[in-house]
């Protein structure tokens, strides 16, 4: 970093305090100008997304471009009608007055991506950011150099200079980060890292999201449509290799359509990616070698019953074959650890409340889906997720109405949509009492019984 920590975020609250980022103009031409970044370089993004994760280029696009430009094109076309005061309703003791809700920015807020998506999760915090008036540094992922260098110097390029900044680096930058002072801060990651920026920041009384992760579980009950429940886990499963924060983690599948669910899963590996997947320019690689070997010590440590599909791993290639372990004892290391990659335990159960017993004897995930009919509602009451889908997986993330975040050990916080423009707004009260209006008496001491009686009566 050749600007010292201090001196950019100094620099950034000068300009916050000048009142640039304010302006609901400013606000739309950094979001839309944050949309034609992307668009305009969709080609050089998807080369660095492919270096940096072996990301398919259709996998790059729609999780990372697509859905970053909708969300800032989304932000700047109602940032104007969120960013009015609400006016709020008052009660008799507090009239003649009125009562309104000012949204108003926090100031400089600092936004700390991860590397799985490197592009997507540090575009839309971001927006959101903007569409709240701040001025924001950008922390992107040093595990993805290739996206890092290119975001970075097409942020330069696109976006406002005095108000938003991409620090690059890895610990020691990210260490003097969080060693400043900041009105928000937005951190997604692993929950290790989160503790220390909870830890930094509350140094400094800042309040903070905290997009973490997780072991979020499927449930397959037995009258479920299997076709269904197999595609969509094979999508939430296989893209990105796993790597993705609310990919399914595991599956708990009824003992009678067990085998078949094994099966069709089976069977969507081999539709989407041939018989050997490590040939498909539509399976991705994880992220570097040491991600890699995790991910191997998990497979070895046992605690299943067989590999039916996959098991191949190459360190130095970064492949992981898309794998399906069956036998799965809830004490496997498996199920200890978020795997974060292609491997994928199924277990089996008997009655429906065996796995929410287990969900509920766990951290509570990122995200849980539910393939069934009949204990869709039951599990979904009885659980609880940062989100959740019942015959669907994954979708609760993308629309702009539905807020996007965790709980307890998954995270805390929320964005997307009018979420995030909240998240990074504060909410400021307001009271006007019209200038002509003379303080009754009830309010003056000395206070009487009388009064009292009054007061009593009004409120």
């Amino acid at each position: 970093m050749t600007e010292s920590a201090e001196r950019v975020v100094g620099r950034l609250r000068t300009a916050f305090t000048s009142g640039r980022t304010r302006s609901i103009a400013w606000r739309r031409a950094q979001l839309l100008a944050l949309a034609k970044m992307l668009s305009d370089n969709e080609d050089e993004i998807l080369a660095a997304l492919a270096t940096d994760l072996g990301k398919p280029r259709f996998e790059a696009w729609a999780g990372d471009i697509g859905a970053s430009v909708s969300e800032a094109e989304y932000l700047a076309k109602h940032v104007g009608s969120w960013a009015k005061d609400d006016s709020a309703p008052l009660p008799l003791p507090f009239r003649p007055g009125r009562a309104s809700i000012r949204y108003q920015p926090r100031g400089v807020v600092l936004v700390i991506a991860p590397w799985n998506y490197p592009v997507y999760l540090l575009a839309t915090p971001l927006a959101a950011a903007l569409s709240a008036g701040n001025a924001v540094v950008c922390k992107p992922s040093e595990v993805t150099p290739a996206t890092s260098a290119l975001i970075t110097r097409l942020a330069g390029e696109y976006l406002d200079p005095e108000a938003i900044v991409f620090v690059e680096g890895g610990v020691d930058e990210t260490t003097a980060l969080l060693e400043q002072r900041f009105d928000y801060i937005l951190y997604t990651g692993n929950g290790t890292v989160g503790r220390i920026v909870a830890e930094a920041a509350a140094k400094h009384l800042t309040p903070t999201t905290l997009e973490l992760g997780g072991k979020s579980p499927a449930i397959v009950d037995r009258d479920a449509n299997l076709k269904q429940a197999a595609s969509r886990i094979a999508f939430a499963k296989w893209s990105n290799a796993g790597q993705t924060c609310i990919a399914v983690d595991h599956v708990w599948a009824h003992r009678d359509i067990h085998d078949e669910l094994v099966d069709r899963l089976v069977t969507e590996v081999r539709e989407r990616y041939g018989i050997n997947p490590r040939e498909s320019k539509d399976f991705g690689r994880i992220v570097n070698e040491r991600h890699t070997e995790r991910i191997k010590v998990l497979l070895d440590r046992g605690g299943y019953d067989e590999i039916v599909l996959g098991g191949e791993i190459d360190i130095d290639a970064r492949y992981i074959a898309p794998t399906i372990v069956t036998g799965t004892k809830p004490s496997a290391a498996l199920m200890s650890d978020e795997i974060f990659g292609p491997i994928l335990p199924v277990l089996s159960f008997d009655d429906i409340d065996e796995p929410v017993a287990h969900i509920n004897a766990s951290d509570h995930p990122l995200a849980l889906y539910v393939f069934a009919k009949k204990h869709a509602d039951g599990v979904l009451d009885a659980t609880t997720s940062g989100g959740a889908c019942v015959n669907d997986t994954m979708m609760q993330v993308f629309p702009p109405s539905l807020p996007f975040g965790g709980v307890g050990e998954s995270g805390h916080g929320a964005y997307h949509g009018k979420w995030g423009f909240e998240t990074f707004s504060h909410r400021r009260a307001i009271y006007r009492r019209p200038g002509f209006f003379v303080e009754p008496a009830l309010a003056k001491a000395p206070y009487t019984a009388f009064k009292e009686r009054v007061a009593r009566f009004v409120y």
